[in-house]
Order: structure tokens, then sequence, then C-alpha cells
């Protein structure tokens, strides 16, 4: 007899080798295995290098599968399933809304936690994660609409000297991931409708690109300079510093190429 079990396992930023150990030895003996890499993406894997590492099939599935169809849990039911998603797999809403049915129907569930941009970007940029405030996720312009939220939300932790996490549009079903350069080109086009003064010539944005991939690169500067430069590709991150801590300053110059003159002359 099968043993009814959901197994969640976040599989880190990039690569078959991101998941620990623990994770792996789990879904080595799942039954089966789902994958939602809609919410993010895995950096130079795909579904079929998974599967050979883990030696088992992968049924990939889109977010409104993940939220409308009752096949995992009447799977998990039954017999073990395992369910993967880059990054840690906890931090999207509707992962959790799963643990909850699975919670509600009686399904022991394990949940192997992985390594996620939350943390990756704020600590490969030298920047303090209890710095950050809220995080900001800025969408593709569709038919020139463009809401305030997002600018807004920056606005007011920049206010509060808090540092910003700016992440970008995402349609895995279409393959269209927003650039840094159309996210910097999105925030310029803010400030001429809103003109609230929180992005000028000497606003200081940094662009974390692949982090955690052998392909990661930095950047930091002020936006017309950034628009110039290869930032890398997608997947990308902003980050909108506040105040920086002198050591945060010396980190973002030396790691991403801001310009010194952040660095104050008293520090």
């Amino acid at each position: 007899m099968m043993t009814s079990e959901l197994v969640f396992v976040g599989l880190g930023l990039s690569g078959v080798d991101g998941m620990t150990v623990k994770a792996l030895n789990a879904l080595k003996e799942c039954d089966k295995i789902y994958a939602e890499f809609y919410t993010s993406t895995l950096i130079g894997t795909s579904a079929e290098d998974l599967e050979k590492a883990i030696g088992k099939s992968i049924h990939v599935i889109y977010r409104q599968q993940v939220e409308e169809s009752e096949d995992i849990i009447d799977d998990a039911s039954k017999m073990r399933v395992g369910f993967i998603t880059a990054g840690d797999t906890m931090l999207a809403t509707t992962h959790v809304d799963l643990r909850i049915q699975a919670a509600e129907c009686g399904i022991p569930v394990r949940t192997f936690h992985g390594i996620s941009i939350f943390g990756a970007c704020p600590t490969s940029l030298g920047l303090q994660p209890y710095k950050f405030g809220r995080t900001v996720t800025l969408p593709f312009l569709e038919a020139g609409y463009q809401p305030k939220s997002p600018y807004d939300n920056i606005k007011e932790n920049h206010d509060r000297g808090l540092h910003t996490m700016i992440l970008l549009d995402i349609r895995a079903d279409e393959l269209r991931y927003m650039t840094a350069h159309q996210a910097l080109e999105w925030l310029i086009e803010g400030e001429r409708k809103w003109n609230e003064g929180l992005i000028t010539e000497k606003t200081l944005v940094c662009v974390a690109s692949k982090v955690g991939s052998s392909e990661e690169k930095l950047s930091a500067g002020y936006p017309q300079d950034l628009l110039k430069h290869d930032l890398g590709a997608p997947l990308q991150t902003l980050v909108l510093p506040g105040n920086l801590h002198f050591m945060e300053a010396f980190a973002l110059v030396r790691f991403a190429g801001a310009p010194k003159e952040i660095i104050k002359e008293d520090e």
C-alpha cells in the first residue's frame, strides 16, 4: 500500500544541484512529482535535467492547474507526491493554499526549503536584509496602462530609508521576462507621470541578474547610465536602496561597480 504524503521542495535558484541532499532523497522516494515554474524559473535547467537527476518523471503544470485542479490533492491522498518549484516553494500564496488543503484533508506534509531571491539578492549585493521594506513587483505595461501602486510602495520605503527589492514581471507561459532595461524605463516613465522625486539623475539603482548561477552579474549606478550598459540577461531583480550603511556602500562599489561617490568622505 502506498503512503499518502505531499512533499514540497524548493529547488533553489539554478541547476539540479541547488536543492539540499535531503530534498533530493525525498523526491527519489516519491511516486509522482509535479513541477510548477510559472511563479519563478529555475535558471539554466529543464524538466528533463531534473528527471535525470531525480530518476523520476516530472509533470509540469501551470499556476491555473495548481489553483483550480484537484489532481495534486487527489493523488497525494493515495500516494507520496512531490511538488517542486524554483526558489523556496512556500513563498507563493498559491503553494501555501495547497499546503492548507492537504492539512484539511489529513494528508501528511513535509517541506524542504530552498534558497530564494529574497535572501540571495540582498546578500549578493552586500546589503543588509533587515533594512528592506515591502517588496514590489513591476508589471508589464499593457495597452499603455501603468498602475501607480508600485511607484507609491517604493517611495514609501525610500521615504523611510528602507531598501526596496523590485521583482520583474514573468509570463512563463509566453516565455516573456521583463528586462532590467524595461524596468528602468518603467520607473523613469512613472517619474515623468507622477513627478514625486523618487527617480532622479542621482537615484542609485542596483540590478542583479541570474543570481545564484554561474552567470550572475551585479550592477549598480544611476538610471541613465545603467540604460547604456549590459546588465546581464533575465531573470533579473532590481533594488532601489534607501539609507546606506557605510559597509553597504563599500560593498556596492566593490561588488556591483557603483559610483565611488556614494561612499561618503567621513566614512
